[in-house]
């Protein structure tokens, strides 16, 4: 028989229903159903979007991203600053760049959108109300964002247990799982935390606005007490910087064979994943990859990323291209508690993970269009 699949077009979701006061019911009377697949090429939507919200996502991505580099390229343009005169240029160059992207952000675009999203400052205690942070929400626009899932996660399937949402492919930058509230309201009313590598949660600025979102260490530590001692949600992209470095256009190839680390933890936990594939993600940005895999044996080791891409009009470190972003969620995998899982248990629930990746991008790739209904999912 087949499955029940749900929709919800977050770009379309009117702006007084975005926050946390609102009753995740209203959301789910927005969404729409289909009995299998949604049809052939109907996930493929650019919606039309407001100038101001083109032109704030057009800064303030930038921003972002040379922020997350800001703090390892510095030296470096400083040291060569000081014994040349084009590493003064540069740094010159450099400084006044990201000014003037700063100045716009902070005192042109961050009042303006607080003002017509009602929104506050960012709150020292209230991670939930965070999670709606403007930004965020002109990502959903910009890129047309839509979630779809099965019956199997709908409510109340997970209202009384912890998840573990685990998102493919990273590409540069996995804007699909930045929808936050969705991942604190649309299954259950656990409040999620992200993860991401320590060594960004030391970054000047950037880490404290991670922190604020609700971002914690991938560590097992900190993601088994935060499913267990807080019974809150958590959210992990599954390949990591390993999948800047993988896809073409006939293939999207996903660094998670050997990752099985979550599936240890889910047991451990006993609590079920659930995983995600963000359609769209691979086709943000151009990620120049060196044919040696220097710069990828570089990142993979510092567990940050060193290579460089560009985004919409060549910009390097730029906004990405406005291609429509399709999270569709699988089966989740419902994972025993076992105090200390063997060899077997992990392997046995981890290819149950990578089944469900499988039959959800087997399921959801032609309805998502744009040259990808013969594209192939290959585990590495």
């Amino acid at each position: 028989m087949p499955t029940n699949y749900y929709k919800l077009n977050l770009a379309s979701l009117p702006d007084d229903l975005y926050n946390k006061e609102t009753d995740v019911k209203e959301w789910l009377a927005l969404t729409t159903t289909s009995k299998g697949s949604f049809p052939p090429d109907s996930l493929n939507r650019i919606m039309p979007l407001d100038a101001a919200v083109e032109l704030e996502r057009t800064i303030g991505l930038p921003l972002w991203m040379v922020g997350n580099v800001l703090p390892f390229a510095l030296p470096i343009f400083i040291l060569a600053a000081i014994f040349t005169s084009t590493g003064l240029v540069l740094l010159k160059a450099l400084l006044l760049y990201v000014g003037i992207l700063a100045s716009l952000q902070k005192f042109i675009f961050v009042p303006m959108f607080m003002k017509r999203y009602k929104r506050k400052q960012l709150s020292n205690t209230d991670i939930r109300e965070n999670q709606y942070v403007h930004t965020e929400r002109n990502n959903q626009k910009y890129n047309s964002l839509q979630f779809i899932w099965p019956e199997s996660v709908n409510r109340p399937a997970l209202d009384d247990t912890p998840v573990i949402f685990t998102s493919i492919p990273h590409g540069a930058a996995p804007l699909g799982i930045t929808c936050y509230p969705v991942w604190s309201k649309l299954f259950n009313d656990k409040l999620c935390h992200w993860t991401c590598a320590p060594v960004v949660l030391k970054l000047p600025i950037v880490s404290t606005v991670m922190k604020h979102m609700g971002y914690i260490p991938a560590k097992a530590k900190h993601i088994v007490d935060t499913l267990t001692k807080k019974e809150e949600n958590v959210g992990v992209v599954l390949d990591g910087i390993a999948g800047m470095f993988k896809s073409d256009k006939d293939t999207e190839i996903a660094s998670i064979k050997q990752r099985k680390g979550i599936v240890k933890i889910a047991l451990r936990a006993g609590v079920p994943i659930v995983p995600t594939y963000g359609f769209g993600h691979t086709s943000l940005w151009k990620i120049v990859v060196d044919p040696f895999g220097i710069m990828e044996s570089l990142s993979l080791k510092l567990d940050i990323s060193l290579t460089p891409f560009f985004g919409r009009w060549g910009w390097f470190l730029g906004p990405p291209q406005r291609v429509p972003l399709v999270v569709c969620i699988g089966e989740p995998i419902k994972c025993p508690k076992i105090d200390e899982p063997t060899q077997d248990h992990i392997d046995k629930y981890h290819s149950q993970l990578l089944k469900s990746y499988e039959d959800l991008f087997e399921n959801h790739k032609a309805s998502y269009g744009n040259g990808w209904a013969n594209k192939k999912l290959i585990f590495v």
